[in-house]
């Protein structure tokens, strides 16, 4: 009785190391993903049921040389972290670049905007010659391609052209789908953008 009561506790303690990735203490927070009423607009209850747990906004252990403050972006297994300090990191469920989109380097938060105008970039009005009436920008709203609040992201040689922004489509968490920015739920870029800083470091992996 003894040996089996070892076993089912080390088995507990297996399964709870791989479910949190070692991330003992993590804190997972799926109930903030309600309707919110923010700056006039009515965002509306994401189905975070429907949403793999692993892509929930939680606070994990996450190891790096980095400075507090500054997002590392793991493209390749959806995350995004924002360094705590202290071994510790906030992690949101991303959607990235398709192929022929994906990119990685360095860059710097230059501009932060909330409920930003989306104006298509040229490149995109030719692929897409349907976006053409948004040439002069899309007025911020619900279905605004960079939802609720954009971040711009600046390297050496000025504005990348990419942003980490929201996304009325949450289903797209997970997965390559954009034109190169960084997407996260429009409840998880609030936050995100309430924490960084117009300066920090991104690093996209």
């Amino acid at each position: 009785m003894r040996m089996k009561s070892f076993a089912i506790v080390a088995a507990l303690a297996l399964s709870s190391a791989v479910a949190g990735c070692s991330s003992i203490g993590m804190q997972v927070f799926s109930n903030d993903y309600g309707g919110v009423t923010d700056a006039g607009y009515q965002l509306p209850r994401i189905p975070i049921e429907k949403v793999p747990m692993k892509y929930h906004r939680q606070e994990v252990n996450y190891d790096s040389p980095e400075k507090p403050g500054t997002i590392i972006v793991d493209t390749q297994n959806k995350f995004l972290y924002f360094i705590e300090g202290d071994g510790r990191a906030i992690r949101y469920g991303i959607g990235v670049g398709r192929e022929g989109f994906e990119w990685h380097g360095t860059a710097h938060i230059a501009l932060k905007r909330e409920w930003p105008t989306w104006t298509p970039p040229r490149q995109m009005i030719q692929r897409q010659p349907e976006l053409a009436k948004f040439a002069s920008g899309m007025e911020p709203g619900l279905k605004n391609p960079l939802g609720a609040r954009a971040m711009y992201l600046f390297n050496k040689g000025g504005d990348s052209g990419y942003r980490l922004h929201g996304s009325p489509e949450w289903n797209s968490i997970g997965k390559a789908m954009s034109s190169g920015c960084i997407r996260l739920m429009n409840q998880d870029i609030i936050d995100l953008y309430d924490r960084a800083s117009v300066g920090a470091k991104v690093i996209v992996l």
